[in-house]
């Protein structure tokens, strides 16, 4: 009977041991069989070309609000009018002659104000007015017709100053922004690209070393404010070509450290004392460089230092002369009394001469090419 019992228990185990072994086979066989997860394929590596094309997508994206929001507190809306007396001694009112529009910059804590001198030239009435719309009366402490800038005076209650950039470190296809009230609608914004560096021979200004823009500059802009991407003052944008009267993507703007030179000057004197040289010139044939002296002043500065009618101006200073307007640029920007050394060629020999400048008289400005 116990033999019996121990067979009937022995059958029984050999049995389950059967049913777990082909449990754990049928699970081994599921799980080698099942479907497995497909590695992820790493994407191809980009061409190297690729990093700045996105580099120039993320840029485009960029927003210029924080620059706007630093400068345009500082940018104000000039008002003008001319107007004449009506009857004798003026006692039959004034009417009015003409009205002007233009920008200006709040260029320091005084309440002084940097606008173009011809936004404020012939006018009999003038104001300011804030961008929240105050208008703020207004008088003129000094204009510069050379280099076409004129500094104003308000009340500096509340007024802003804008923060002064380095026009010296701006190059070809750099962002900037123009910001002015073009056509009185309202202070707006523009935005383009540096197209060029120290345009000259315009005929715009008898001084002439312009920041070029492709940025929308139209009548009312002049006098505005050019600023880079942080909000910084570059430039006070002044004229554009245009065959129609409106923004064709050729503006101009007067750098900042010109301005700067100009302001100092109008600040202590109320006017600019330019350095003279004494000569008169004419352009070079075709293919040659420099100024050619055709007449001098008896007695002036060049005459003193031994120029001669004849000899070609090819430097002064640090200023290379490629043509007339090169040199009346260079002794514009000079002070009078300044030495400075002058290189000419003479007989196919080239001659230096020490010169000191003397004081200018007055110009007659260049005619406009568009404002």
């Amino acid at each position: 009977m116990r033999r019996v019992l121990f067979l009937i228990i022995q059958l029984a185990l050999a049995a389950l041991a059967g049913y777990w072994g082909g449990q754990q086979v049928r699970r081994d066989t599921v799980i080698a069989t099942a479907p497995q997860p497909t590695p992820p394929v790493a994407a191809p590596a980009p061409p190297r070309s690729a990093a700045p094309a996105a580099a120039a997508a993320a840029n485009l994206s960029i927003s210029y609000r924080l620059a706007v929001e630093h400068a345009a507190p500082s940018v104000v809306t000039v008002y003008s009018a001319r107007t004449a007396a009506v009857g004798p001694f003026g006692v039959g009112g004034r009417r009015l002659l003409s009205r002007g529009l233009g920008s200006g910059v709040v260029i320091n804590g005084n309440g002084h104000i940097v606008t173009n001198n011809h936004v404020v030239e012939g006018a009999t009435e003038l104001a300011v007015a804030t961008p929240d719309g105050t208008l703020r009366p207004t008088k003129v402490l000094g204009v510069d017709p050379d280099s076409d800038l004129a500094l104003l005076a308000v009340d500096a209650k509340g007024l802003q100053p804008i923060e002064i950039g380095d026009a010296k470190n701006l190059a070809v296809g750099d962002v900037v922004l123009a910001v002015g009230n073009p056509l009185g609608v309202g202070q707006t914004v523009t935005q383009g690209i540096v197209s060029a560096i120290g345009r000259k021979g315009i005929g715009i200004n008898p001084i002439e070393n312009f920041i070029q823009t492709d940025a929308a500059i139209n009548p009312g802009n002049s006098g505005g404010a050019l600023i880079d991407t942080a909000g910084r003052l570059v430039g006070i944008n002044s004229a554009i070509l245009s065959r129609g009267g409106g923004s064709e993507g050729i503006g101009f703007a007067i750098p900042v450290d010109l301005a700067q030179r100009v302001i100092a000057s109008l600040e202590q004197s109320g006017r600019v004392a330019r350095g003279w040289l004494g000569v008169s010139t004419q352009e070079m044939p075709p293919g040659q460089s420099g100024a050619l002296v055709a007449a001098l002043s008896r007695g002036g500065p060049a005459d003193k230092a031994g120029i001669l009618p004849g000899d070609i101006i090819v430097k002064i200073g640090q200023h290379t002369i490629d043509e007339p307007n090169d040199l009346v640029s260079a002794i514009l920007q000079l002070e009078p009394g300044t030495r400075v050394q002058i290189d000419v060629v003479r007989d196919a020999k080239r001659q230096a001469f020490d010169v000191e400048l003397g004081t200018r008289p007055p110009l007659r400005r260049a005619p406009s090419a568009g404002r």
